[in-house]
């Protein structure tokens, strides 16, 4: 028997839309401040970390599209729905962090490792990095807000290695990523204006590069974003109610296999092997009808023997429908789950 499961499960209906909402408006105020500011000083880090928030909001952008699209009905070429568009779009963020934002800020850094120059206006520059801390904490507050009562009781670390919810997952890595990214540019631009080396401002621009490259943001996105798209079975807690929800099902003996598959971060694919009672085809419901040739209290009528014939696969014909509720996220799912 299998079915989708369309039902409330981690975060169902919230989309993580708020922390995307907030993440834009963000990063766009902050892109612009920061154009400003290298046009005013020339830092090579203000420039890269201008490039990183244009990526960023580029980002949520993609991300509010993808959302948009998952929304879409099931049709005959997609009977079980655009539900993976929104990992597809996370998948688009972690190359576009990649590309944009961490090869043009190792670009910009090598040249100017290459061609140093003398930065202009460094009080300029670290306001305007200043503000953006600030605008950014203000976002990554919005987000971890909203993913907490995902959590439950995992770490941080563990939570966006396991939610089914990319929107939070590259929210949440992304404004972590731009905190320290601004605290090594506001460190590199202070450097390079108290000791006049403008050395320090290039090592700035490389540290927020290797960041975006190599630690925890577009690698691990897209490593992420990748299992997500292959394919990832429900969590165990999930397949634990599952399994107790079919084990209380009348007409199943035993769960003989269980497989899962999310089609999206709300929508369950559940496909179950089971052994059904071998005298369900034997009861009677209150409405059944006798069998032609037979007759009811004797009455001298002998029954008449008829031939044998195949068994069917499975003596239910009719979907049956099961509801499980999903965990320690609290609502209920229902799934349609039809035997064969």
């Amino acid at each position: 028997m299998s079915g989708p499961a369309k039902g409330h499960l981690e975060g169902a209906g919230g989309h993580g839309t708020k922390a995307v909402v907030a993440a834009l408006l963000a990063n766009l105020g902050i892109a612009v401040a920061k154009f400003v500011g290298f046009l005013i000083t020339g830092a090579s880090s203000m420039l890269a970390e201008a490039f990183h928030s244009v990526a960023d909001s580029g980002n949520q952008g993609m991300l509010l599209a993808g959302g948009r699209l998952a929304r879409k009905e099931a049709d005959p070429n997609h009977p079980f729905g655009h539900g993976r568009v929104r990992y597809f779009a996370a998948f688009l963020v972690a190359v576009v962090l990649f590309t944009l934002g961490s090869l043009f800020s190792l670009y910009e850094g090598s040249d100017k490792l290459r061609h140093p120059h003398q930065l202009e206006s460094p009080i300029v520059a670290l306001a305007i990095l200043a503000v953006g801390l600030v605008l950014e904490g203000l976002s990554l507050r919005t987000a971890v807000r909203e993913a907490d009562p995902l959590r439950g009781g995992q770490s941080w670390w563990s939570f966006i290695r396991t939610t089914k919810q990319p929107e939070l997952a590259v929210v949440l890595l992304e404004d972590t990523a731009a905190e320290v990214g601004l605290t090594l540019a506001f460190i590199g631009v202070g450097l390079a204006a108290i000791t006049g080396d403008p050395l320090y401002d290039a090592l700035g621009t490389l540290g927020i590069g290797a960041l975006l490259a190599v630690a925890v943001v577009a690698v691990m996105l897209g490593i992420e974003m990748y299992s997500l798209l292959v394919g990832e079975a429900a969590s165990p807690q999930e397949q634990a109610t599952i399994r107790d929800t079919l084990a209380a099902t009348p007409g199943i003996a035993r769960l003989i296999q269980l497989r899962t598959l999310h089609l999206g971060p709300e929508e369950l694919l559940v496909a179950a092997k089971v052994e059904l009672d071998r005298d369900l085809g034997q009861r009677r419901g209150p409405g059944h009808r006798r069998r032609p040739g037979t007759a009811a209290g004797g009455g001298g009528v002998r029954p008449r023997r008829l031939p044998r014939a195949r068994p069917a696969r499975s003596p239910i014909r009719r979907p049956r429908a099961l509801t499980w509720n999903t965990g320690r996220q609290g609502p209920t799912g229902t799934a349609r789950v039809t035997a064969r």
